[in-house]
């Protein structure tokens, strides 16, 4: 570990390689790689590293994303808040559907680096809020999309009870999501299937995208 600072933009420019992501070639990311050394990157900053979850594309927001450049109606000229955006595929896909403006919404620093850096690459313009929404009333938006957030009970209890609230103050709810065991089927509908090639999966994965039942 050292006491010097880490300039994660430079980090993920300098080992994340930009590629295009697996049945979305709209879209180019910085993802990690064997040779990308995020164990180095996590050494050097030991209280600020987490999980790196935001340097791979995961199955729900593959799905939410092909689904958003399927049917670019959904987005365009929309004020879309993308909730705990990771590195940034939802909501890159909902600018180039031609959203009106897209919030991206993520609390780790890194995933925002990663974010700033995608959204530059694919030549869209996001803001980005390091804020946690969970607990508050939602901005003033059109559409809320929720990927690969009900991996854990109490994170998904936070997020269906975000997501109602944003319902009740008229936007539409997409979620995208591999059916993990936290997904509150019972209060959604689902609206469309994709196979998606998630990292370190050997076979597609099953994703879903939900909406809210009524």
């Amino acid at each position: 570990m050292t006491d010097r600072p880490v300039d994660a933009a430079a980090f993920i420019e300098a080992h994340l390689p930009v590629v295009a992501v697996p049945g979305i070639p709209e879209v180019r990311l910085h993802r990690a790689s064997p040779a990308s050394g995020l164990n180095r990157l996590a050494a050097r900053d030991a209280a600020g590293f987490g999980s790196p979850y935001w340097a791979y594309p995961w199955a729900g927001g593959l799905a939410l994303a092909r689904h958003l450049l399927d049917h670019p109606q959904i987005a365009a000229g929309r004020r879309v808040l993308d909730l705990g955006a990771g590195s940034g595929l939802v909501a890159i896909a909902a600018a180039k559907a031609g959203a009106r403006e897209v919030l991206a919404a993520e609390i780790d620093p890194y995933a925002r680096a990663a974010l700033a850096l995608n959204a530059r690459l694919n030549g869209v313009e996001i803001a980005v809020t390091a804020e946690d929404l969970l607990s508050g009333e939602p901005p003033a938006v059109d559409l809320v999309l929720a990927g690969d957030l009900f991996y854990a009970p109490d994170l998904a209890a936070r997020v269906l009870a975000f997501l109602e609230r944003a319902a009740r103050g008229g936007a539409a709810v997409l979620i995208g999501d591999p059916w993990r065991a936290a997904l509150p089927l019972a209060r959604l509908r689902l609206l469309a299937r994709y196979e998606t090639a998630e990292v370190g999966r050997a076979a597609p994965v099953p994703s879903g995208v939900f909406t809210l039942a009524p």
